[in-house]
């Protein structure tokens, strides 16, 4: 298990099929490493098994759970119910995001992401939800923009992907906030890979030496990210590392189990 001085959050690819098994095996590799997984939530716009449900199943195998939930797929009765699920469950994190563009359909247009936060902190204090802990709530932080009021007001940011520690840095050095902030850390499984990120993920910067690197050697990506989660800590200026291992969790645990994470 991660310190408690530096915390590894690892993001879980969540099935979209009616098997939990690929869950579970992720959830078994990853645990030595992790602190909390991070469940998304109809990842890139696909339909998925619920988070929150995902969350119940990492807690059911003795794991911590941040159930992600975006705005772009619920109306208000539909979030209510999700927040009653998750009290059901003993689901208690959240990280509230906007949403990718969806593959299909649109948006309800309803909630925000602010919307949410306003919800879920009055839902524990209804009757419905007596004896309901109050809920613990993140959200996601851009590199190029200061952290407003309302999300500095959250209980931890993830804070956007990124492969350079210069501007991680610059972006905590411009958010002297006191909530804990988690840098985010993706490893890069391929050329085709880095290309649609660059497309879809504003002000990323991939640099074209290790997009090279991971053209000829795919593991290439899995050291590039482990040796940038443990450059963060060596800062010190994070609470910890949001890390996306996509496919590649079983060479991420094994090395980062290494460095005693």
């Amino acid at each position: 298990m991660a310190n408690d001085a530096f915390r590894l959050i690892c993001e879980i690819e969540p099935p979209t099929r009616p098997d939990l098994k690929h869950v579970r095996h992720q959830i078994g590799v990853l645990t030595p490493i992790a602190e909390a997984f991070l469940i998304p939530d109809n990842h890139i716009g696909r339909a998925t098994v619920s988070s929150i449900a995902v969350a119940n199943e990492v807690r059911a195998m003795g794991g911590r759970s941040v159930a992600c939930v975006n705005s772009r797929d619920r109306n208000l009765l539909g979030f209510r119910r999700d927040l009653l699920t998750a009290a059901a469950y003993g689901v208690g994190e959240f990280l509230f995001v906007h949403g990718d563009k969806p593959t299909a359909g649109g948006r309800t247009s309803e909630l925000t992401v602010r919307s949410m936060i306003d919800e879920a902190r009055s839902a524990t204090d209804q009757r419905a939800f007596e004896g309901v802990a109050p809920f613990r709530i993140g959200v996601t932080a851009g590199l190029q923009r200061t952290l407003p009021a309302w999300k500095q007001a959250a209980d931890f940011a993830f804070v956007q992907v990124s492969y350079s520690l210069d501007a991680l840095q610059r972006w905590r050095d411009a958010n002297p906030v006191d909530i804990p902030a988690y840098a985010g850390v993706m490893v890069l499984a391929s050329a085709a890979m880095a290309h649609r990120l660059r497309s879809t993920i504003p002000d990323i910067a991939i640099p074209d030496a290790l997009i090279e690197q991971v053209d000829a050697d795919p593991a290439a990506g899995v050291e590039a990210a482990c040796e940038q989660v443990l450059a963060l800590r060596a800062t010190g200026a994070f609470a910890g590392v949001h890390l996306v291992p996509v496919g590649r969790y079983r060479q991420v645990a094994a090395r980062l189990e290494a460095e005693h994470l």
